[in-house]
């Protein structure tokens, strides 16, 4: 019996690997855009400004709204065309955010470079709905594989996209990193044609629940949900931060080829998407409260590292220590805040922690260049023991809390 196979359960299976596959490939694809975009972005707004530079890092906060929108954008495509045409409709943005990136480095247009970023960010926010997808189109047995499968796909990513920026940024000479953002065209019409042989099921996201939903405030003032937020926030905050600023710090301040830079981003997203295929069991076995304490732990030593001197090993150790760091306090706030509503709350949970989370982060990359051009590298190191302290200790509150709340019902 136990090696008996449902036919029903054996074509669903079939159908949900082709479609996780092409998933995966859409994901490593579209997901090489950001890696371009942080490589070398900061440095392309940079040469468009003329004395003050201190809206250098302005396309990467345009990215950052972007996902923001993005994210609110795409559930609302997806109600009304459907998953698929969502996705594709993502992808064509992309491809004309990289397109008009590309126009404004050619007219020396600051903020339509700038447009072209706030497109490109709106694709992302569409990009990172796939995990999503994959996992609803597949039987719960094989979820998680599913959503490893995407991660696949961001490691894929994560050497992609900095070896096309490194390879396309002088195509266009004089007219530096041009080649890298008109790269970012193909890239989301190979997924459109990519979705275009999906064959997603329909997902029923109604609830059936006797318990009444709570209001929304209530949720977001519990002590679980509030230390998730908030480390959440401050793990993806800090990591958007220092990597926005790192390849301005490398170029600009210390004369690093922008090849080193870039190599720089790639070992940093790396080591951000690397670590998850071991995160989740890390989670289950010492609990995401742990995890997150260890990430934010890891995010001061980051900060050590950077603190250490203006060495290459400085720069490319930091940015490592920062993804890994992001990981773990990410994934495991994440991980909090998913345990803090019921499933019939999750729709406005979520949508709250999303605008505030990327509103944040959207703020955090426009800080980086100012920061940098007024105080300088050694500055922006610092801004991460007061975020990642703060975090560490509201989390040790709850880990007590629940170590309490254990003793008291056993």
């Amino acid at each position: 019996m136990s090696g008996a196979v449902v036919p029903g359960l054996e074509n669903q299976l079939s159908q949900a690997k082709r479609n996780v596959f092409l998933l995966t490939l859409a994901q490593a694809i579209l997901a090489s855009a950001p890696p371009i975009v942080f490589s070398v972005g900061a440095l392309a707004g940079y040469q468009l400004l003329g004395a003050d530079k201190s809206l250098a890092t302005a396309p990467l906060t345009g990215f950052n709204v972007g996902v923001a929108f993005g994210a609110i954008a795409v559930a609302m495509a997806s109600r009304f065309l459907g998953r698929k045409a969502s996705f594709m409709l993502g992808a064509l943005l992309c491809s004309i955010g990289g397109g008009i990136a590309a126009l404004g480095l050619f007219r020396i247009d600051f903020w339509l470079f700038v447009t072209g970023f706030l497109l490109i960010g709106l694709a992302g926010g569409f990009t990172q709905k796939i995990r999503f997808a994959a996992a609803d189109a597949s039987p719960s047995f094989y979820k998680p594989r599913a959503i490893s499968w995407i991660l696949a796909g961001g490691i894929i990513s994560a050497v992609l996209g900095p070896q096309i920026a490194i390879f396309t940024k002088d195509m266009f000479f004089p007219v530096l990193f041009a080649g890298a953002f008109i790269a970012i065209i193909p890239l989301g019409l190979v997924a459109v044609a990519i979705f275009a042989f999906l064959d997603l099921p329909e997902v029923n996201t109604k609830q059936a629940t006797d318990e009444p939903a709570r209001p929304l405030m209530d949720i977001v003032a519990t002590p679980r949900f509030a230390t998730g937020m908030i480390c959440g926030i401050g793990s993806y905050a800090l990591m958007t931060f220092m990597m926005t600023g790192a390849p301005l710090a490398m170029v600009i301040g210390c004369g690093f080829p922008s090849e080193m830079a870039t190599l720089g981003i790639q070992w940093h997203v790396l080591a951000m998407f690397a670590p998850s295929f071991f995160t989740g069991i890390l989670i289950a076995r010492y609990g995401a409260e742990t995890i997150v304490a260890a990430g934010l732990v890891i995010l001061m030593a980051c900060g050590v590292v950077a603190h250490m001197g203006i060495e290459l090993w400085n720069f490319w150790g930091a940015l490592i220590l920062l993804g890994v760091g992001w990981n773990f306090g990410f994934i495991g706030a994440t991980a909090i805040v998913t345990s803090s509503y019921r499933p019939h709350e999750a729709d406005k949970v979520q949508g709250f922690h999303d605008i505030i989370l990327f509103s944040t982060v959207a703020l955090a990359s426009f800080a980086s260049g100012q920061v940098f051009t007024a105080w300088g590298w050694n500055v922006m190191n610092l801004m991460i023991w007061p975020i990642a302290g703060l975090c560490l200790i509201m989390v040790l509150f709850l880990i007590v809390k629940n170590r309490k709340t254990v003793a008291a019902q056993g």
